[in-house]
């Protein structure tokens, strides 16, 4: 189902992908494949007058919801510092970087299809726990423990207590959910 955005779309002579080499404007499409997990599609060109080859990515162009800090500020959604702080999180880790990467398009997915225009920091910061705690242990207690501000060694207790009596992310991810998602 499509849906109107209000984009005025350019007629067909203002689409014609440009070549990169030889800025000849008839180019055709070599090969098309989706990216991202879907939320990119990856297109092959070869421009129909030099015969060079060029790789072009299509995205949609959304809006990410501003976040409202717990001060009452709100600032625009900085990718760079929600990754940079599960990378810090899981340092010296056996976290693979491409794993970051898709719980960074994940929570970015989450937060553009709530449809809001802003979303509470403290929404973000228990995404981020989220996909922490599937990620690894150890990294999402140093998040938690930043984020939830821990004040002395009996929070780090109960919340090490908490996930000891979950079960790990290796089970769970071979489990099959009584209740699927939507």
């Amino acid at each position: 189902m499509e849906r109107d955005l209000g984009i005025a779309l350019p007629s067909c002579d203002d689409c014609r992908m440009q070549c990169p080499f030889c800025d000849e404007q008839d180019t055709r499409v070599v090969d098309s494949r989706l990216a991202l997990d879907g939320a990119q599609v990856r297109r092959r060109r070869e421009c129909t007058s030099c015969r060079e080859r060029f790789t072009t990515y299509e995205t949609a162009e959304v809006t990410i919801p501003r976040i409202v800090k717990n001060d009452g500020i709100r600032e625009p959604f900085d990718e760079r510092k929600l990754r940079l702080g599960m990378l810090r999180a899981s340092e010296k880790r056996p976290v693979p970087s491409d794993a970051i990467e898709t719980a960074v398009g994940r929570i970015k997915r989450r937060l553009i299809q709530t449809g809001e225009r802003e979303i509470a920091s403290r929404a973000v910061g228990e995404a981020v726990m989220e996909e922490l705690r599937h990620l690894d242990q150890v990294a999402y207690v140093r998040f938690a423990s930043v984020y939830r501000n821990f004040e002395d060694v009996s929070e780090f207790r109960d919340e090490v207590e908490r996930l000891e009596s979950e079960p790990p992310p290796e089970a769970r991810r071979s489990q099959i959910p009584l209740i699927p998602d939507d």
